[in-house]
């Protein structure tokens, strides 16, 4: 299908995989919601997210330690507001 938006196989719910997408998630963040509601349930998915602290509680260091659990790069050398914004939207 010419200009067709296919995720791959990887990803077991296109449909909510796109839809994130379109709402701005990155392509890991998308794929990691869409794959947990479709092996779990949207509802225990939609029950569980929301429930971490804010990130303007955490010290820097926490902040790359948890930057680091997720890989992303260049953390070292950002400061709290860039490890936040990173995190948000990773």
């Amino acid at each position: 299908m010419p200009g067709s938006k296919d995720p791959g196989p990887s990803v077991k719910n296109p449909e909510q995989y796109e839809e994130l997408r379109d709402q701005g998630a990155s392509k890991e963040k998308a794929a990691r919601i869409s794959n947990a509601s479709a092996a779990e349930g949207e509802e225990t998915v939609g029950r569980r997210g929301g429930k971490a602290g804010s990130y303007d509680d955490w010290t820097v260091d926490e902040l790359q330690d948890r930057a680091a659990e997720i890989g992303i790069e260049g953390r070292s050398d950002m400061n709290k507001d860039e490890l936040i914004d990173a995190l948000r939207n990773h």
